[in-house]
């Protein structure tokens, strides 16, 4: 007897609601149109959530949770997003109500100790028997993970343990990864034995899948851009699969629900409700301007070297999204100027380093270049800025109105984007202290109630 399992499958949304709708109803009907002895699983490969979005912040991830709850997904693993932009205590209870699995095999507590919302791996077996072993695994933010109290294991090598433990007890090996694509490369020839691997993280495609060697890749781009279906051919007699496929619905083609605008509607207005709590009494209006200085810019540099006791700062104008009104600012506001997932960091550098990163951000091209990841939610990088760093007519570069020393340590304090070294290569080796779980908003919402508090 032959028998075809269907493997449902989405990642990378990032909150992106607008194709959400759309993604609910098709699962639906997809299932309404199986047969009653189809088997199939529905499965999301990470980075679900995305607290750029007011809903997501609103509810720190909750809604996100009751929104794959209603689409009956089966399994899930977590992203970089879920992982680490959340506290430890907002993640160790962000799946309390969920009805589905959540596989990650390489993710424990700082102790070692797995969660008890963590499933190292799952059995499934079908009603007609066929055993499917369940594998996940999340990339490797080491350092981001220890500061939240959590522990991120070597993904390939913990992979290769799990699918060795679990290989004589399951028919087929389905991996779940939130890796990228160069990872999901290496472990096809490192772990063989997984016959599918469900690509996220690195926001990349396959139309058709893409086989390599015995296993099927398959991955479904961004943003909920695409549904990927997975197919398994199974042979119940010779006991192996005999054929593997996977397609992508474009979810542009799909009809939207009757209801998809009242449903988004929804969704801002009760992430609008939770976040119109006051942070703080702004004396003076502050306005923006991804090009130049600004009082917005001025008050931001001063609250991140506040926050971080650094001896300069260094941000770009563009993570400044709106104006904020003189009054009261709301934790809304703050959401809306700083929507990033990004954290403040202090790099510790010599001076001669800082001269060779002020020589770099003097780069023209910058200000108006649209950046897309690195936790950056906005549209162009704007000016890079320098706080309690300047340079003179004459090319001497003064930190805290004192000349800098070459040879003298400093600590500059930045974005933790600009740690990855895309715009500062020198900036990924250097030493560096990442504040977490606060976001820049936060620092911002510090600061502001620090600044309400002296003037009273």
């Amino acid at each position: 007897m032959k028998e075809i399992i269907y493997i449902y499958h989405t990642n990378d949304l990032h909150s992106h609601f607008e194709n959400w709708p759309k993604i609910d109803q098709f699962l639906s009907e997809k299932r309404k149109a199986h047969h009653p002895n189809d088997f199939y699983l529905t499965l999301d490969i990470g980075d679900h959530l995305d607290r750029s979005n007011i809903y997501t912040e609103g509810t720190l991830g909750i809604g996100n949770i009751e929104l794959l709850n209603q689409a009956n997904y089966d399994y899930v693993t977590i992203g970089n997003n879920e992982g680490i932009t959340l506290s430890h205590d907002d993640l160790d209870t962000l799946y309390t109500n969920a009805q589905f699995g959540v596989i990650v095999s390489n993710f424990t507590d700082q102790f070692g100790n797995i969660p008890s919302w963590v499933l190292p791996y799952k059995i499934h077996t079908s009603p007609s028997g066929i055993r499917i072993g369940l594998v996940a695994a999340t990339a490797d933010f080491g350092i981001y993970y220890e500061k939240l109290g959590w522990h991120v294991q070597d993904p390939l090598e913990r992979l290769k343990e799990v699918c060795a433990e679990i290989e004589g007890q399951v028919d087929i090996i389905i991996c779940m990864s939130h890796l990228g694509i160069s990872q999901d490369e290496l472990m096809t020839q490192q772990i063989p034995q997984i016959d599918v691997i469900l690509g996220a993280h690195t926001h990349h495609f396959f139309e058709e899948g893409k086989m390599s060697g015995n296993t099927l890749q398959a991955a479904a781009g961004k943003f909920g851009v695409y549904i990927g279906q997975v197919t398994i051919e199974y042979d119940h007699d010779k006991r192996e699969v005999i054929s593997k496929q996977a397609i992508l619905y474009p979810t542009v083609d799909l009809l939207a629900p009757l209801d998809n605008d009242l449903k988004q509607k929804r969704w801002d207005e009760i992430g609008i409700r939770k976040l119109s709590t006051e942070a703080f009494q702004n004396p003076k209006k502050l306005k923006k301007d991804w090009f130049q200085r600004s009082d917005m810019s001025d008050f931001f540099g001063k609250a991140l070297l506040a926050f971080t006791e650094a001896d300069c700062a260094m941000f770009p104008a563009g993570i400044l999204l709106t104006d904020l009104n003189k009054g009261v600012v709301t934790d809304e506001n703050l959401h809306s100027l700083l929507p990033h997932p990004i954290n403040p960091c202090v790099i510790t550098l010599r001076g001669a380093d800082l001269l060779e990163i002020l020589e770099l951000s003097k780069n023209e091209k910058w200000p108006h270049l649209e950046v897309k990841g690195l936790g950056f939610r906005g549209k162009y990088l704007g000016k890079m800025l320098f706080e309690h760093l300047v340079e003179d007519d004459n090319g001497d570069v003064y930190i805290r109105e004192k000349l800098l020393h070459l040879e003298k340590v400093y600590k500059l304090a930045t974005l933790d984007m600009f740690t990855f070294g895309y715009f500062f290569p020198s900036l990924k080796f250097a030493h560096k202290n990442y504040f977490m779980p606060e976001l820049l908003r936060d620092v911002m919402k510090w600061y502001g109630k620090k600044q309400e508090l002296i003037k009273n």
